[in-house]
Parts: C-alpha cells; sequence; structure tokens
C-alpha cells in the first residue's frame, strides 16, 4: 500500500480538515478500511526506519481519520515508551497519570482505566505511554500485553500503536507479533533506500502492509488549494 506524500503543519499533529494533507490521510484510511475487509486487518502498529520520519504524525492523524467513520470507535495507543510523543503532539502535555508502562509493569488495572478521550475528535481514544520502570522488551513481550491488545481488539473498531523507530531499537519488531500488520513510514527525500531496507529486513514480510511517504509537497498542495478555492 503507497499513499501520496503527505504534509504537515509545524507544531499541529492534526491536520485541518479539507487540506491537501487531511485528504492524503483518508487515502490512507480508506486503505486500512479495505484491508479490515479484505483480511481483518484491525490492530495494526506504525513505526519507521529511523527518527523524525513522522510516524507518530502519521499515527495520530490516521487514527483520527478513521475515527470520522460513522459509529467508528478507534484506540491510539502510544507504545514508544522510551520517547513517547503522542500527548504532547496533541497538546494533551506530558501527563503523568497512569499510562501503558504502568498497567503492564504492575499487571493491573483495566483497559479503561488508562484510556482518555480526545477533544474534537469523537470516536477516538488515546492510552499514554506512561513511564516504564521495567525493561521495555519483556513489558512487550508480556501475557499481559497481549491482553490488553485483545480487550482493545473486543472493544474497538480499530487500534493504531504509534512505535519506535526500527533501526535504533527492536520493540516494533517485537510488538508485530501481536499486531495484524504494521505500516513504515519513511521521509520523503530523506530516508535512504538502504535504510528502508535495513528496516524491513527487520521485519516478517506477510506482517508488512506497506510503506507511507511521509513529506512536504507544497507545488501539489497549492495546485489542489487552488482548484477547490476556484
Amino acid at each position: 500500500m503507497r499513499t501520496q506524500p503527505i504534509g504537515s503543519h509545524p507544531g499541529m499533529a492534526l491536520v485541518p480538515p479539507g487540506t491537501f494533507a487531511a485528504e492524503q490521510y483518508q487515502n490512507l484510511r480508506l486503505k486500512v478500511e479495505r484491508l479490515q475487509q479484505t483480511r481483518n486487518v484491525r490492530v495494526l502498529a506504525v513505526t519507521s526506519p529511523g527518527t523524525s520520519d513522522g510516524k507518530t504524525l502519521t499515527s495520530i492523524n490516521l487514527a483520527a481519520a478513521l475515527a470520522r467513520g460513522p459509529g467508528a470507535k478507534v484506540l491510539l495507543i502510544d507504545a514508544d515508551m522510551r520517547r513517547p510523543a503522542v500527548l504532547s503532539q496533541l497538546g494533551l502535555g506530558d501527563d503523568a497519570g497512569p499510562g501503558l508502562a504502568a498497567a503492564l509493569g504492575d499487571g493491573a488495572g483495566e483497559l479503561l482505566d488508562i484510556v482518555r478521550a480526545v477533544d474534537g475528535v469523537p470516536g477516538l481514544n488515546v492510552v499514554p505511554a506512561g513511564t516504564a520502570s521495567h525493561d521495555v522488551h519483556e513489558l512487550l513481550r508480556s501475557l499481559r500485553f497481549d491482553q490488553l491488545l485483545q480487550d482493545a481488539r473486543a472493544t474497538y473498531d480499530f487500534v493504531v500503536l504509534d512505535t519506535p523507530p526500527l533501526v535504533p531499537v527492536c520493540d516494533a519488531a517485537v510488538v508485530s507479533r501481536l499486531v495484524d500488520g504494521l505500516l513504515v513510514v519513511v521521509a520523503a527525500h530523506e530516508t535512504t533506500r538502504k535504510q528502508l531496507g535495513d528496516a524491513l529486513n527487520l521485519l516478517d514480510e506477510a506482517k508488512t502492509l506497506g510503506v507511507v511517504f511521509n513529506g512536504d509537497t507544497p507545488a501539489r498542495s497549492r495546485k489542489y488549494s487552488a482548484y477547490y478555492r476556484n
């Protein structure tokens, strides 16, 4: 699966509806919905070869686009317990409350105990990463993590996990065992072919749903805006 390059607005994780970038996320939503129908893909992870490729931005906007479906319920999980960014990019601050790390480390509490609503996007809930006091690999390998994802699958139409980049750490590869598939985000004109190849070699080919090209496309964006403004 491939999408057109996705533009972004600095400091704004949720792109405004009706923009060129928003339309690209709607395209990605359509592809994911088609995968749900044909391959029962409902729990998917988003990762990237390296840092600053746009994986968190893609996770947030894909989850928001899916949540805009009629009656849809979507859960966005910040599974990057090393460098969590979902809450800050949503403008929710660095909440010190319970999150994924505590739920996995303590083995206590239900999924609903750590879920937060996202203002302005009905149907979208988020689970913050929290602060890990245990080895991250062991948390992601735990039976408790498997159970939380099963609970999420039973409650939500889609579950989107924002995971760490593949090349620096292997967290996303560990998570891949428990999800229906992964999207790999690359930065247009920045991520090298070798970096992408190294990342894909760490994943099960059957679990790799596709590559999302993230990057600014001012010429295409201006053409899109001018067409509909006229």
